[in-house]
């Protein structure tokens, strides 16, 4: 297969439940569903013109990732995070990317890096035209690929927990033109160190940028 044709996802079929889910995390990410804001299944459902049905589905999803809280007598409401909270999360994301990324170096294929670096490159053009959201959930998904190329299924499972709980926040840290550009940075140092197999090198850059993407984010609590 050609290099032209593997830069490109192939096309899936959604489910309706996909579709819907993907729009109120978007509202949550965004700030158009605040923290502590209470969720109207009834309003969100007509504004994206479902049902109450996939509406409680997506809430319920959400909830298991962490971006929602069910409250008694309130019911399902943004929530809210301390700083404690994001330090506690990024500590042990810090670690599980560390592992990944020492594991990655050693054994993924050279066809898994080059792929890692495609997303690399695509996230480079989004962050040029600033398509803010769409150049935040590739990055998100740059971390991700980083960890699975690992191999490791459970340490995967555990990233992609922890890294849905705090998706509003990474992406709010990177408002602002020099907070943005400095997460770019990182991400260049993260991957010329994965280019290399360079594990101590990625495993310090890892640890560069999460400990920013802390300070970043604890200035907009």
């Amino acid at each position: 297969m050609s290099e032209a044709a593997t830069d490109f996802p192939r096309i899936t079929r959604r489910t309706l439940h996909d579709e819907v889910l993907e729009r109120v995390r978007d509202m949550i990410i965004e700030g158009r569903l605040e923290p502590g804001q209470r969720i109207n299944e009834g309003q969100i459902g007509a504004q994206l013109g479902v049902s109450r049905t996939p509406m409680r589905e997506a809430i319920k999803t959400l909830a298991s990732e962490g971006l929602v809280e069910i409250l008694p007598a309130k019911g399902a409401v943004v929530r809210k995070f301390s700083a404690r909270d994001l330090y506690q999360v990024l500590e042990v994301l810090k670690a599980l990317e560390q592992l990944g990324g020492q594991i990655a170096c050693a054994e993924a294929s050279d066809e898994t890096i080059a792929a890692i670096h495609a997303l690399h490159r695509r996230m480079l053009e989004l962050y040029a035209t600033r398509e803010r959201l769409e150049y935040f959930k590739l990055n998100q998904a740059i971390h991700s690929a980083m960890v699975a190329a690992s191999g490791n299924q459970v340490l995967l499972e555990m990233h992609g927990t922890l890294q849905s709980r705090i998706k509003r926040l990474r992406f709010i840290g990177n408002e602002g033109p020099e907070k943005w550009a400095g997460a770019v940075a990182e991400h260049e140092e993260m991957m010329a160190a994965l280019l290399k197999r360079d594990a101590p090198a990625l495993s310090a850059a890892i640890g560069k940028h999460m400990e920013s993407t802390l300070t970043r984010v604890r200035g907009v609590l």
